[in-house]
């Protein structure tokens, strides 16, 4: 993680310079950035899995993913304001050095796993070793070091392919909303949404604020009995099957006003998958859920690319922004019969010898 975010940070910092020096080097500087910051959710996911116990795993999800749009939020809001008083160049300095800041917190406050670090409490370790998955770096350091992941064996479960299925059709709706739904307001309503401060700032909010409620709600329902199989589904469903709703919403509504609410809906429900496939990939493999989280990622990345690239040849051959945010609740609706066929909230064998 330290890696990924200097890595990051430094690509951020140098992609002004990268931009005045030639296409090639901004080009690097972008693939820089890509590169490193591919870490950051499969390491979230592997300190998530030792550091805290099933009954509290969904909120810390939430915390963290809320973190993420945040971030986003203000990041969209403080770029016209940096680049007032520093000109194109401050946005990029400031947030490559608040990285390299962060770093130094990190590499001095955080530790790998619980046993590890000289500032956790006796109770507390106590407390998280007789509820944890996943054994201590300490017992299995060496084992872990030499161990190659077994990927066949990963790819042979269905859960590990609800799990990747559920992270391609997340980014799918996810990334087509961010880069159509300015288009489609644009052609639909003739609404720029580029210029709606709104569009730079709620979505990313409510992202965060229901990603969070939606792990506190689901860490109470395991807490009171409901099984950790079931909440998944609960929770996953939701986040794809009230996206799905909210798109249909969408393409019926005749005014900017209330599509933009149905548009945040989606988006806001889209955040319970958060308590879905995104804590699963550490109760299916807490041995795994980096590798695994890393897998699915790639699936994510894929199907965004595709999506994105997909709605405009759609468009162009069929002449319809709503028919492809219907594919789209249609493959919403399809996902979730999907995961909800082949989930489990149930430790898998990854490493058995069959």
């Amino acid at each position: 993680m330290a890696w990924g975010v200097a890595l990051w940070s430094l690509a951020t910092f140098l992609t002004p310079w990268a931009a005045e020096t030639s296409l090639l080097a901004l080009l690097a500087m972008r693939m820089l950035l890509g590169i490193a910051e591919g870490v950051a959710l499969p390491c979230m996911n592997n300190m998530i899995a030792r550091w805290f116990p099933q009954t509290e795993r969904s909120r810390a999800v939430g915390l963290a993913m809320a973190g993420f749009q945040l971030g986003s939020a203000i990041g969209l809001t403080l770029s016209p304001i940096l680049m007032s008083q520093g000109g194109i160049y401050g946005p990029f300095v400031i947030f490559g050095l608040s990285g390299f800041l962060w770093v130094l917190v990190w590499v001095s406050a955080t530790s790998s796993s619980p046993d590890r670090s000289p500032q956790i409490s006796i109770y507390e370790l106590k407390y998280i070793q007789s509820r944890s998955s996943v054994p201590s770096l300490s017992k299995n350091q060496l084992k872990e070091r030499q161990a190659i992941p077994p990927f066949r064996r990963l790819l042979s479960k269905p859960p590990t392919w609800a799990v990747i299925s559920a992270n391609a059709m997340h980014s799918w709706g996810f990334f087509v909303i961010l880069s159509w739904m300015p288009i489609y307001f644009k052609t639909i309503y003739h609404v720029d949404l580029r210029q709606a401060a709104w569009f730079s700032a709620v979505p990313w909010s409510m992202m965060a604020l229901v990603g969070y409620f939606a792990g506190v709600l689901s860490d109470m329902m395991i807490q009171s009995g409901t099984s950790v199989t079931l909440t998944r589904k609960i929770m996953q469903s939701i986040g794809f099957v009230g996206p799905g709703l909210a798109l249909i919403g969408l393409t019926m509504a005749k005014t900017p006003l209330i599509a933009s609410a149905w548009l945040t809906l989606a988006v806001g429900l889209k955040a319970f998958s958060h308590c879905g496939f995104l804590v699963n990939l550490q109760e299916i493999a807490p041995q795994y859920s980096g590798v695994l989280h890393g897998m699915s990622n790639t699936a994510g990345t894929l199907a965004a690319i595709v999506g994105t690239v997909g709605a405009g040849f759609f468009v162009e051959l069929v002449g319809s922004f709503k028919g492809f945010l219907l594919l789209t609740s249609f493959l919403y609706f399809s996902a979730a019969l999907f995961w909800n066929v082949y989930c489990t909230g149930e430790r898998v064998d990854f490493d058995e010898t069959a």
